[in-house]
């Protein structure tokens, strides 16, 4: 009894795993290629560094800023929005593919990462 209570519980956790894994690559993704943020008015390319910064270029303004992962979220701030936001991205994104998420500076943004 005991034995099919320990593999019920691993094949319950396999999805959660799994899906952690899944938001883990996409994340893994954004931060090492990059990505463009495109909003109705701007492509956004922004640059990520191992150190927990970031670059980016809205228009003609240069920005900088510090990211976090907690999770499926990357949580950043900038020298244009000090107030740190997180941001939910989807998983099993990888280079080259491009998705919507809802950001809460710019509201809902398409995010292509790097190839």
């Amino acid at each position: 009894m005991r034995a099919r209570l320990i593999i019920f519980l691993l094949l319950a956790a396999g999805p959660a795993m799994s899906a952690a894994g899944q938001a883990e690559r996409t994340l893994n993704a954004v931060i090492t290629r990059g990505v463009v943020l495109t909003t109705p008015d701007y492509e956004i390319p922004i640059t990520y560094a191992p150190d927990g910064t970031y670059s980016g270029q809205l228009g003609e303004t240069a920005f900088q800023g510090r990211w976090r992962i907690e999770g499926a979220q990357l949580c950043a701030s900038s020298s244009m929005s000090p107030t740190e936001t997180c941001t939910e991205y989807p998983p099993g994104m990888g280079p080259g593919d491009a998705f919507e998420v809802n950001n809460p500076a710019l509201g809902r943004v398409t995010v292509t990462i790097n190839p």
